[in-house]
């Protein structure tokens, strides 16, 4: 198994947590992985308001350097932002030549080229199906039994391309969990919109549907996520949900990779729990992590 990585901006940065766990995961799970050489942002969510042709090469700068590196391996985004890019690039110059023939014209600029071999995979995509649940469980030292985990994919990982899962009832992220030890808390906001930008140009409105991902989340002891906005959202506002809805709302939210990362054994330094903003106290010991102060 060969991966390019792509980090992204996010997890250079707000989820530096996200990446650091990623890379201890892979490693773990003996997977050949190398970042991107000199990868440059993809975009996010601003270019596509400025210039459609704009939101599909700076993405395809990135797949065209990863072609320079080995063109037979996959492009690993664990973002979800990220990967939506990558992936709108890979798919649409793929069903378009003339797109790709436009797109190259840019990329001279850089002294590049796209050729549409690489592919690009989100993270969650390589845990099941390149690796699987029972090489996952392999590698478990301290099962999460006793946790309830309440899985979380946001929007991006899922759609428009619904690759690996379904975009309206996913559940792949449920064998990876339950190959960990843990129980799958049972809800229906896994797919659910958490707001995204929402929080920081109409927060009333993004503040509700955080709430509601929150409410739904009672009784499980922690969330378990695999996009940093969502992370981002749902741990930042718990206080003043709680506060609002004179109720305590208060979850740890985790990244997918860390919880499994912790069931694997990995050092806590590599797993960064302590960057995290909503972890309860006595999450750690039954991580089996200890104290991440």
């Amino acid at each position: 198994m060969r991966y390019l990585y792509y980090p992204g901006c996010s997890l250079e940065g707000t989820a530096l947590e996200y990446s650091v766990a990623t890379w201890a995961l892979m490693e773990t799970m003996e997977a050949e992985i190398k970042e991107i050489d000199n990868w440059t942002c993809c975009g996010a969510s601003a270019a596509e308001s400025k210039s459609s042709l704009l939101s599909l090469v700076l993405p395809a700068i990135n797949l065209a350097k990863a072609e320079e590196m080995d063109p037979e391996a996959s492009v690993l985004a664990p973002c979800s932002a990220c990967y939506l890019n990558l992936k709108k690039a890979e798919v649409k110059t793929h069903k378009d030549f003339s797109l790709l023939k436009t797109v190259n014209e840019v990329l001279k600029v850089e002294n590049l080229q796209y050729r549409g071999k690489t592919r690009v995979k989100h993270l969650l995509d390589v845990l099941v199906n390149d690796m699987g649940p029972e090489k996952i469980k392999s590698k478990i030292k301290y099962p999460l039994d006793g946790l309830k985990i309440a899985p979380y994919y946001g929007c991006q990982c899922l759609r428009p391309y619904a690759v690996f899962d379904d975009p309206e009832q996913p559940k792949s992220m449920e064998p990876l969990l339950e190959a960990a030890g843990a129980d799958v808390f049972s809800w229906n906001m896994g797919p659910k919109c958490c707001g995204a930008a929402l929080l920081t140009t109409k927060r009333e409105d993004g503040i509700k549907l955080v709430t509601s991902i929150l409410k739904a989340a009672k009784g499980a002891d922690a969330i378990a996520t695999v996009c940093p906005m969502c992370q981002m959202n749902l741990e930042a506002f718990q206080k003043t949900i709680s506060r609002n809805n004179n109720k305590d709302l208060n979850i740890s939210v985790l990244y997918l990779p860390q919880l499994l990362g912790a069931a694997m054994g990995i050092d806590q330094k590599k797993l960064r729990l302590d960057l995290n903003l909503a972890i309860s106290k006595d999450l750690p010991k039954r991580l089996k992590v200890g104290n991440i102060a």
